[in-house]
Parts: C-alpha cells; sequence; structure tokens
C-alpha cells in the first residue's frame, strides 16, 4: 500500500474508534450519572456528623 492510502486508513480507524468512544458514553449517560449519585450518597453516610443520628426537631420543638 501506498503511504497515502495507511494514512488514509490510520485516520479513518481513529474517527471509527473515537465514534464508538462517544457512542459507549452516550449510550451508558444514564448509568454514569447514576454511579455518580450513589457515589455522592455513601460519601455522605460515611463522612457524616456524630450528631446526625439524633432528630432536632423532635429535642427542641
Amino acid at each position: 500500500m501506498s503511504k497515502t492510502a495507511s494514512m488514509v486508513m490510520k485516520i479513518i480507524g481513529a474517527s471509527l474508534a473515537l465514534a464508538a468512544v462517544i457512542c459507549l458514553l452516550i449510550g451508558g449517560w444514564h448509568d454514569l450519572s447514576v454511579g455518580c449519585c450513589g457515589m455522592k450518597k455513601r460519601l455522605s453516610k460515611r463522612f457524616h456528623s456524630e450528631y446526625d443520628d439524633y432528630a432536632d426537631e423532635e429535642l427542641f420543638g
């Protein structure tokens, strides 16, 4: 193959690979957002205050 044809094939291959990654991101966007929200919830539970267990509205209400 000539150098030009080889270069064109590399460009086409890179373009298809990029398109595949973009399609995977778009297809899995919901799963990514659910995973991100789940991570926030787990971190908030892990690093909570020791006084979060008390029902303040019942104590001072």
